[in-house]
């Protein structure tokens, strides 16, 4: 019979060995927590090798990512799909035991992780998402969503910014089924933490209003059992459980230093810790014994058959809702949802009016939120100005079966919680705040784009047109920043229609997350045909035309489309063959075959201004080194928005002038 300590010897082993092959990696994080993973993973977690995807698994959030041999480890040893040739082939190219865990590539990893704190941020949304599910769907007698998600966190994570929003947030929403194992091990890189991190952590979690288990023996077997029994059983509060450890357990001369950090051992150190830990086995290699004990297929495949028989009971009573938790679960839309989705778009542009593209977005809102309660919503405290709320919003804080989100001023904690939810599933996140806040935020969007995952990102007061706030809130090098983040598409819609495609888009995207820019100001909406209706979706489109053969095109995105209407007005006065384009999205407009966009910008009109009120140089791309651009190369000023369009080039006279100098 092995002990448990032998069960987690073998995390060790694989890990100290793995990255002694890579010759590069952390084995530090992995060796410490074994002893806490052992009895997590082998006692507690609800959880199916045989099916990751299995709705109501818990959730296991690896956030010191680094350590990411503890979760190769576990999830080979308790049968997932992820053979020892993997892990011998740690952090090389095309393995599945890349340096960071990540979304997509491995069975059992449920999101990327590595930026430290954003784990812990995913594993709050996680959280939220099941408590929100199991308020929308359970009913007496049929709880079929009822999980726990579980986090491990380092001292990074505990120093990034990111945690005190999200953590805070947390303690504030009650969620009970949340666990955070704290790896207290007092080392991160530069050596020995108490020379820059001394704060109580116990105080400051209490004081966010969780349940606090402190000084837990992290290599005692019975006393991190009875601490996660203890946690479980607070039903009201997030449970942080404080584990002492020592980093690189077992290694004779760099157990407790930051050696053992982020480096190999070396072959001579791994020999000693094999030793001292009693593992006589050759490298990759684990006992029959050992493997039996940690195999969880037979157990996992039991726990979710007896799920399956209480759904079927939950189906037989409530069809409808069953076919509905199936239907979000699934990532699938609504069977209306094409012909209603496209029928408001079309209502909207026979009939016009002149709002906000802001102000528009919340129209769509109200009219595509009546068909999908899939949403779930939020703001970092702008819901007034980023116009994020709908008539059938309700804030979770108020109704725990509601769809919105106050964040508070928490635009990283927020981008990343959302992140989390739509890796739980059921739901489509969107959050907002001003478009220079992404700035707040980058990391976790950056995250969304990687991890290829469907976020709606909403970021208003798009440009120096917000006024008087000044160069602090105008946006300017924004949007071209999102833009060139693969993975990221980016809308800036120029009307109402414009606005509903835009949103019509980013719901219907399941490759990665969308940016939706509006605007504070009033715009004009546009006259379209059928066919250049049907054209916005695609990202570019002839939006006014010329009789004959173009001698000039202008593009215009958001806000100076308008502007640029109103100069091809001037110019087709004087005579001149112009066109326009709008083109709210570059990237799908990227997308389109060459045939289309051929025939919306020809090579062979090498006239072009591009006009937008962001950073000038992205649209070289789009007009050659040959041709103009009306933008931003400076930041703003503090003035009103007439004033400050007119001092930097945003009006017609200008691109006339641009034009003909063109000509």
């Amino acid at each position: 019979m092995s002990s448990r300590k032998e069960l987690a010897n073998a995390i060790r082993a694989l890990s100290m060995d793995a990255v002694q092959k890579a010759n590069s990696g952390h084995p530090g994080a992995p060796m410490g927590m074994a002893d806490i993973a052992e009895v997590l993973w082998r006692d507690f977690m609800n959880h199916n090798p045989s099916n990751p995807q299995w709705a109501d698994r818990d959730r296991f959030v690896l956030s010191n990512g680094h350590g990411s041999m503890l979760i190769y480890s576990l999830l080979h040893l308790t049968g997932y799909d992820l053979p020892i040739d993997e892990l011998a082939n740690f952090r090389q190219l095309h393995s599945k035991t890349p340096g960071h865990p990540e979304f997509g590539y491995t069975a059992g990893v449920e999101t990327t992780t590595g930026p430290l704190g954003q784990g812990v941020a995913n594993a709050v949304g996680m959280a939220i998402a099941e408590r929100t599910l199991a308020a929308q769907f359970n009913r007496p007698g049929h709880e079929i969503v009822d999980h726990n998600t579980w986090v491990f966190m380092g001292d990074g994570c505990m120093m990034e910014g990111i945690s005190h929003e999200v953590c805070s947030l947390a303690g504030t929403l009650k969620l009970g089924k949340l666990v955070a194992f704290y790896d207290d091990n007092g080392i991160s890189i530069d050596g020995h933490i108490d020379g820059w991190f001394t704060d109580d952590t116990a105080k400051r979690f209490e004081a966010y209003g969780w349940h606090v288990v402190r000084g837990v023996d992290g290599h005692d077997a019975d006393a991190i059992k009875k601490a996660i029994e203890e946690a479980k059983a607070v039903s009201d509060k997030p449970s942080l459980l404080m584990c002492k450890t020592v980093i690189g357990f077992g290694s004779p001369n760099k157990a407790g230093t930051h050696d053992s950090h982020g480096a190999a051992l070396g072959d001579a150190e791994v020999a000693l810790t094999r030793k001292q830990l009693g593992w006589e086995h050759a490298p990759f290699v684990i006992p029959t014994e050992i493997y039996a004990h940690w195999d969880a297929r037979e157990a996992g495949q039991a726990k979710e058959a007896s799920w399956n028989e209480r759904f079927a009971a939950y189906a037989k009573a409530h069809p409808e809702l069953a076919a509905e938790f199936k239907r979000r679960m699934s990532n699938e839309l609504p069977d209306n949802w094409q012909r209603e989705s496209q029928a408001f778009i079309e209502k909207l542009q026979a009939n016009p009016t002149k709002i906000a593209s802001r102000k528009a977005s919340q129209n769509t809102l109200e009219a595509f939120g009546k068909l999908l309660p899939e949403y779930l919503g939020g703001s970092a405290d702008l819901a007034p100005s980023n116009l994020t709320m709908w008539s059938g919003s309700k804030p979770l804080n108020e109704d725990a079966a509601g769809n919105y989100i106050h964040y508070g001023v928490r635009e990283f904690g927020m981008t990343a919680i959302a992140n989390g939810i739509t890796l739980h599933g059921g739901f489509l996140p969107y959050t907002a705040t001003f478009l220079m806040f992404v700035e707040y935020a980058r990391n976790a969007a950056r995250m969304a784009a990687l991890m290829k995952i469907r976020q709606v990102l909403v970021y208003t007061h798009d440009s120096i047109g917000l006024g008087e706030d000044g160069p602090t809130h105008q946006p300017v090098e924004q949007m071209a920043s999102l833009r060139v983040t693969p993975n990221m598409s980016l809308w800036r819609p120029c009307d109402q229609v414009e606005s509903a495609v835009a949103w019509k888009y980013a719901i219907e995207r399941q490759d990665g997350p969308t940016a939706l820019i509006f605007s504070r100001q009033n715009l004009a909406q546009q006259d379209r045909n059928a066919e250049q209706l049907a054209n916005v979706a695609r990202g570019a489109y002839v939006l006014k035309e010329c009789e004959g053969q173009p001698e000039l095109i202008l593009i215009a995105t958001g806000s100076e489309v308008e502007l640029a209407v109103s100069a091809y007005d001037r110019l087709t006065a004087e005579g001149h063959q112009v066109r326009v384009v709008s083109m709210p999205s570059t990237d799908a407009f990227d997308k389109q075959d060459e045939a289309y966009r051929e025939s919306v910008l020809p090579k062979a009109v090498s006239a072009r201004v591009a006009i937008e009120a962001g950073i000038a140089d992205y649209w070289f791309k789009y007009t050659g080194l040959n041709g103009a651009i009306v933008g931003m190369t400076t930041f703003g000023e503090s003035a009103p928005a007439d004033k400050l369009f007119e001092m930097f080039g945003f009006t017609v006279d200008n691109v006339v002038a641009k034009a003909k100098a063109l000509l």
